[in-house]
């Protein structure tokens, strides 16, 4: 099976900055692939570039082994491409289940007399978030009520219901506690389970290092290291992430 999305020698720059350069990167479907680096490493950019914000100097991008050529974030949504950024695009004062759909609520009715569906919203979104580990038993309650990981993950249960194939998270954990990243990462491995091909965008190689089958590690807009779970430590992680080279 070709990877779901694959990127090949893809260089970024913008004018004589040079924020890509030489990046190879292949994600398969049903794998968590963690893609690390310090701030400035450029992981930013190829989140950008993943997800059609951005499109590269050169290089290819590929999906499902087809060369593309993403114009925007829409076309990436059309090949069931889903970014959920840190800060969410969620508003904390509606409902969940208006969250959930967010402008693409199911209706009933016809003409004059066509209205949201509520009954059938807020019982798909209680059951898509059971799905994802979250148990909402009202629906109605307003966003702002759940702790930082259940809203992360609500927008991850609302980007596989609405069809996602790769999901590519970025910077998820960052304002996150403990507990609250674990209710994340819980999510994360249930989207794995259901063969949804994942990209953990983070610095944190601790947080990483669970949930990852493959680590991707970005220094200064270029690969420094690429390996699977079984041939990386946390401790190694972190060196490469440092910039240290070698074992």
């Amino acid at each position: 099976m070709p990877p779901a999305i694959a990127v090949s020698d893809v260089g970024k720059r913008y004018g004589s900055v040079v924020a890509l350069e030489g990046v190879t990167v292949s994600v398969h479907a049903g794998t968590v692939t963690c893609l690390l680096g310090d701030n400035g490493a450029g992981k930013s950019t190829l989140v950008k570039v993943l997800s059609g914000v951005e499109q590269p100097t050169s290089g290819r991008y590929e999906i499902d082994g087809e060369g593309v050529r993403l114009g925007s974030p829409l076309e990436a949504r059309a090949h069931g491409i889903a970014t959920v950024y840190q800060d969410l695009a969620v508003i904390p004062l509606m409902s969940v289940w208006r969250n959930f759909f967010l402008g693409s609520e199911p209706t009933r009715g016809w003409g004059p007399l066509r209205r949201i569906d509520v009954d059938r919203c807020a019982q798909v979104a209680r059951e898509e978030l059971e799905r994802a580990g979250i148990d909402v038993r009202d629906p109605s309650r307003p966003m702002a009520s759940l702790s930082g990981g259940e809203r992360q993950a609500v927008a991850v249960a609302r980007a596989l219901y609405f069809g996602a194939k790769v999901l590519i998270l970025d910077e998820p954990t960052a304002a996150l506690g403990v507990r609250q990243s674990g209710i994340l990462l819980e999510a994360v491995e249930r989207a794995k389970r259901r063969g949804v091909a994942v990209v953990f965008v983070t610095h944190n190689p601790l947080q990483a290092h669970p949930v990852g089958d493959r680590f991707v590690v970005l220094q200064r807009g270029r690969v420094v290291a690429d390996a699977a779970k079984d041939e990386v430590s946390v401790e190694r992680l972190t060196r490469w992430m440092a910039g240290a080279a070698g074992p």
